[in-house]
C-alpha cells in the first residue's frame, strides 16, 4: 500500500491525497482546487497526478472549494466512482461548486478577452474552464453520504469512518480501516481540524488510534485569541468604526462557515440589546444559500445552539440584519454613506463581490477592514493583512487608508496547540504522520512540536511525493 501526495503539500489549498492498495484499488481523499495568485495555479488546477479514470472512489472530508472543489473536473477527465461524505457535507457541495462553476466561467471569460491580442499571437493559450454548470448534475449524482460515527463497507477490504471534525458544517476526518490478507492497517486523514468551543457547531472529536495519519497543519506555528475577549472584540470594533468614526465595516468572509458564525454572534448580541443601530448586510448569493443549508442540518449543531433555539427560533436573523442576492442592490451599497456592516465573500478578498467593497472603500480613513481568517500569500487579504499601503485592484492602484485590524479567533482551523490536543491520542498507534495543508516554515515548526509531543517519524511530503506504508 502506498500513498501519494497530489496537493497541499507544503501549500496551503488543493487538497488532494491518493492511497493506492496492493491489489491497485485507487481511494481518493479530498479533490480540492487550488487557490491564490501564483504563477503555477493555473496550471496545478488543470494537472493530474494520476489518471481520473483509474481512481475508485472519492472520500471527501468537507465542503471547502479547497477540499472539493475539483470534483466535477475529475468526474469531467473520466472519473466514474462514487463520492462518499456526510450528509450535509453533501448539501453544501450542491451549492459550493455552483457557484465554483460560475467563478471558472467568468475567470476564464476575463482572461480570454484581456489577453485576446497575446493569445492571436500565440504567446499565450486561450483557457477553457476547468468545468462549466453543465458538468454539476453528473457530479452531484455520484456522492454517497453516512452519518457520522458509522463504520462504512465500500468494497476491497476497505471501511471508513466519518467523525465530526468541528471545522465547519458536515466536516469529517475519516478513518480508513484497510484489511489485506490476514493484516489490517488503519490509515486516518484529519481533513482540517475544527476548534473546541465554537459557535453552532460541536467540538471535535478525536479520531481513532491509527497506524498512519496524513494530519492538517495550517496554524502550525501560532496561537488564536482566545475565546472570551472574541465577542467583545468584534463589538468594539462595530463601535469604532461605525459609531465613532461613522464609517463602514468590511468584513472579508467565507461564505459557508466564517459567516454564519459572524451573524450568529451579531444576533446575539442584538438579542441581549448590545448591537449598536446600524445595518447589517450580508452580500452573498453563496452564503444566504449556506445559510438556510445549516438551518436544515441541526444534527451538526452544539448543545448551545439547540438551547438558543429556544428563545430565538431564528439564529441567523435579526432585524437590522438584510440578505443580499441581487447585483444590483449589491451595487446599490456603494452610494449608501450611513455607517454600516458589510460582510461579503471571498475570504480572501481574490474573488467575489467583496472585492468591489474593499474597491470603494479601503481609500476612506473612516472604514475598517476586519480579517477574520487565513488568507493565502498572493490574495489581497493576505496583503492587507501583512500591511500593504496599496493595493491593485480592478488594474488600479488604491491606497489603503481604511484601517485594517485581523481578528483570528474566528479562524475554523485550530491552532497549533487546539490541533496538538486533538492528535494526543495518536502518539502511541501512529508509525508516521505526514504534515499536509500548510506553508512549509510552518509545517517545520510544527513538526518539531509533534516529535515533542512524541510521535515517531513526521514527514513533510512534496507534491508528487510517493510514501510506502508497510
Amino acid at each position: 500500500m502506498k500513498v501519494t501526495f497530489c496537493g497541499a503539500a507544503k501549500f496551503v489549498t488543493g487538497s488532494s491525497h491518493l492511497i493506492t492498495l496492493d491489489d491497485g484499488y485507487k481511494i481518493l481523499l479530498d479533490c480540492g482546487l487550488f487557490q491564490g495568485k501564483g504563477k503555477n495555479i493555473w496550471e496545478w488546477n488543470n494537472e493530474w497526478k494520476f489518471d481520473p479514470e483509474e481512481i475508485d472512489c472519492l472520500v471527501l472530508s468537507h465542503a471547502h472549494i479547497d477540499h472539493s472543489g475539483r470534483i466535477p473536473k475529475l468526474v469531467k477527465d473520466g472519473f466514474k466512482g462514487p463520492i462518499y461524505s456526510t450528509h450535509a457535507t453533501r448539501s453544501l457541495c450542491n451549492i459550493m461548486l455552483l457557484d465554483s462553476a460560475m467563478i471558472q466561467e467568468r475567470d476564464v471569460e476575463w482572461y480570454n478577452k484581456k489577453n485576446k491580442k497575446a493569445i492571436h499571437k500565440g504567446k499565450k493559450i486561450y483557457r477553457v474552464a476547468l468545468y462549466t454548470q453543465e458538468d454539476l448534475p453528473e457530479t452531484m449524482r455520484r456522492f454517497v453520504t453516512a452519518g457520522y460515527e458509522q463504520w462504512i463497507d465500500i468494497g476491497h477490504g476497505v471501511s471508513i469512518l466519518f467523525r465530526d471534525a468541528g471545522h465547519i458544517l458536515g466536516s469529517a476526518s475519516v478513518t480508513l480501516k484497510i484489511r489485506q490478507g490476514d493484516k489490517e492497517t488503519l490509515v486516518g486523514f484529519t481533513g482540517d481540524i475544527g476548534r473546541p468551543e465554537r459557535p453552532i457547531l460541536r467540538d471535535p472529536h478525536p479520531m481513532p488510534e491509527v497506524d498512519y495519519l496524513i494530519a492538517e497543519s495550517t496554524y502550525g506555528d501560532r496561537l488564536h485569541e482566545g475565546h472570551p475577549d472574541q465577542k467583545s472584540h468584534l463589538l468594539e470594533v462595530i463601535k469604532s468604526t461605525c459609531i465613532e468614526k461613522k464609517g463602514k465595516l468590511i468584513i472579508p468572509a467565507f461564505s459557508v462557515g466564517r459567516t454564519q458564525e459572524i451573524v450568529y454572534m451579531m444576533d446575539q448580541m442584538a438579542h441581549d440589546g448590545e448591537l449598536p443601530r446600524v445595518k447589517v448586510y450580508v452580500d452573498s448569493p453563496l452564503a444566504v444559500n449556506a445559510t438556510a443549508i445549516y438551518g436544515n442540518h441541526p444534527e451538526c449543531y452544539d448543545a448551545d445552539l439547540v438551547e438558543y433555539l429556544l428563545t430565538d427560533d431564528d439564529p441567523f436573523g435579526f432585524n437590522s440584519l438584510k440578505y443580499i442576492q441581487k447585483v444590483d442592490d449589491s451595487k446599490a451599497l456603494n452610494d449608501k454613506k450611513e455607517p454600516c456592516v458589510i460582510i461579503s465573500a471571498s475570504g480572501m478578498a481574490n474573488a467575489g463581490r467583496i472585492r468591489h467593497h474593499l474597491f470603494n472603500n479601503i481609500e476612506d480613513f473612516r472604514n475598517t477592514v476586519l480579517i477574520v481568517g487565513y488568507c493565502s500569500p498572493g490574495t489581497p487579504g493576505r496583503w492587507l493583512r501583512d500591511g500593504a499601503q496599496v493595493l491593485k485592484m480592478f488594474g488600479k492602484w488604491k491606497k489603503v487608508a481604511a484601517h485594517v485590524e485581523v481578528m483570528d479567533s474566528f479562524s475554523a482551523h485550530g491552532d497549533y496547540h487546539e490541533m496538538i490536543n486533538f492528535l494526543r491520542n495518536q502518539t502511541r498507534s501512529t508509525k508516521e504522520v505526514f504534515l499536509v495543508h500548510g506553508e512549509p516554515d510552518t509545517q517545520e515548526i510544527y513538526r518539531k512540536k509533534l516529535l515533542k509531543l512524541g510521535f515517531r517519524k513526521v514527514n513533510i511530503p512534496n507534491k508528487g511525493q510517493v510514501f510506502n506504508l508497510k
